[in-house]
């Protein structure tokens, strides 16, 4: 393919920057906890359902545990010692706590060689439901084809898990690789997973582990019947990341939606919340072959793409190393960009295929997710569908990894079927028309893309040294990302992060980062 001349050894300073960054941010992860991980630990071990309010139990054990006993030592071994107690299993155990039938104070008489057996047991029971799932998408994938690259993603966000459904299935007859369930508005700053299938919901559907399920089945349905894997794809985002990796590795979904920085710019939640939930969650992730997108294509909704994409190539370069931090591969990486320059702008398409091609490029074994333009879409459909063929023009001559497919109708209303039909007939015809054309173009020795990709470079880097000096949490709270300004000890779930105690174990995240040394 087509390929930019750039300069590798500024490229690896740059990298080795974002790590020294990233090496920071863990030295905070590692001293925290959250309310979020500790009922992940339960998930894990096998505690699901609700209590006559609606409350997950996960949630109410949490929480019990924290009023009575407090939760600084984590909830593991606290959990086990009990469930050696009752005899039962954790489920039941669980219910026992939410109940009031477990006096607290007795607990100390359970031997300990017990207890240590019992959250042995535990913890394989965790990391089989991960395992079982890595190797279920593993046999999916060697039993069926995957689609070249760009692969077509496209959004079903009815509100209505049933009608999702229906939708995706129209979708992937016309020729969708991937499939993702928008969440309903605003469920990242609920700080608890909804439960069972939902049929209601705005902007999008609840994302619970029944909604995941049913969408599974039916992919698996339509994969057997067109004869080619087709991916699912969620979120794990906002005040419940861990907690929905979880939920997701049970049910065996493709890809989430997990950024190191998105809840706390995009949805004021706390920093140091964000970043100790993100790192277990990637944890679960990379055990459970998970692939994560991460949302760098927000930034540029509210900051010039010209003037700031510089702060997107930054971001990445942070994503990649927190990913590796936490034992994702670099195939496991889906790092975010988007079509997102003024059309108005002369030569517009050239600083696209810049920022495209520069991505392509820094991150070569990424499935990079290109997102369509939509902070310039228009009411006027034919405008709207000319600016997604350039884009879908874009991603095949860049060889993009994951292509979101931009909708026609998307400045107007939700999109119906059609919609989503004529959008991926326009990418379809687009990727056959223009296959090789990336193999037959060479870009020109500073020209206009090279000297703008280099422009690009030499502001990253000069950003990666400002937060090597200063700290992520510092840049960030002066609003250096998506001109957007946020406080180290505000945000939402601030009150849900903890410093650990001295004997805290959570020895889930022990087992899983074995596997990263």
């Amino acid at each position: 393919m087509a390929r930019l001349r750039i300069n590798s050894r500024q490229v690896s300073r740059m990298k080795k920057l974002a790590t020294e960054i990233s090496s920071d941010v863990q030295e905070l992860i590692s001293r925290h906890s959250s309310v979020s991980i500790e009922r992940t630990i339960l998930r894990l071990y096998g505690v699901d359902g609700v209590d006559e309010d609606g409350t997950p139990i996960p949630n109410l054990v949490a929480d019990r545990v924290k009023e009575k006993e407090g939760i600084e030592n984590g909830i593991s071994h606290f959990f086990a010692k009990t469930m050696a107690k009752t005899g039962k299993s954790s489920q039941k155990t669980a219910e026992m706590i939410v109940g009031g039938k477990i006096d607290f104070s007795k607990l100390d008489k359970v031997p300990q060689e017990k207890v240590i057996q019992t959250e042995t047991a535990l913890v394989d029971t965790a990391l089989h439901v991960l395992d079982s799932s890595r190797e279920r998408k593993h046999e999916k994938e060697t039993t069926y084809p995957s689609p070249k690259p760009p692969l077509r993603y496209l959004i079903v966000a009815t509100g209505n898990i049933y009608e999702d459904r229906t939708q995706a299935e129209s979708a992937v007859t016309s020729g969708a690789d991937i499939i993702a369930v928008i969440r309903s508005t605003a469920q990242s700053l609920l700080d608890y997973i909804p439960h069972g299938p939902t049929t209601e919901g705005f902007g999008g559907t609840f994302a619970t582990q029944a909604n995941f399920r049913i969408m599974r089945e039916a992919l698996d349905r339509i994969s057997e019947k067109e004869g080619r894997f087709i991916r699912l794809v969620n979120y794990a985002s906002g005040l419940c990341m861990p907690e929905i990796a979880a939920c997701a590795a049970y049910e065996d979904l493709d890809i989430l939606l997990n950024d190191s920085m998105y809840g706390i710019l995009f949805r004021d939640i706390n920093m140091k919340r964000t970043f100790v939930d993100q790192y277990f969650s990637r944890l679960i992730c990379a055990r459970a072959n998970i692939m994560i997108n991460t949302g760098e294509d927000n930034y540029l909704t509210t900051a010039d793409a010209i003037d700031n994409f510089y702060t997107v190539t930054t971001s990445q370069m942070i994503n990649e190393a927190m990913a590796k931090k936490a034992g994702l591969s670099e195939e496991l990486i889906g790092l975010g960009h988007a079509f997102e320059v003024d059309p108005e702008i002369e030569n517009s398409f050239l600083y696209e295929l810049a920022h495209a091609q520069l991505t392509r490029q820094l991150f070569p074994r990424s499935p990079v997710k290109y997102m369509p333009p939509t902070r310039y879409k228009s009411t006027d459909i034919f405008y709207s569908h000319t600016l997604d063929t350039l884009f879908n023009l874009a991603s095949i001559l860049t060889d993009q990894g994951i292509h979101l497919a931009g909708i026609l109708t998307e400045a107007i209303h939700t999109p119906l079927m059609q919609d989503r039909h004529k959008s991926l007939s326009s990418i379809n015809y687009v990727f056959n028309t223009a296959a090789s054309l990336k193999d037959e173009i060479e870009f020109k020795r500073n020209g206009f893309i090279e000297k703008r990709t280099r422009q690009i470079l030499g502001q990253a880097e000069k950003f990666l040294k400002e937060i090597q000096k200063k700290g992520l949490m510092k840049v960030i709270s002066e609003g250096k990302f998506a001109d957007i300004k946020r406080s180290k000890d505000s945000g939402k779930g601030l009150d849900g992060v903890f410093e650990k105690g001295p004997l805290y174990s959570n020895p889930i995240m022990d087992r899983l980062e074995q596997d990263i040394e």
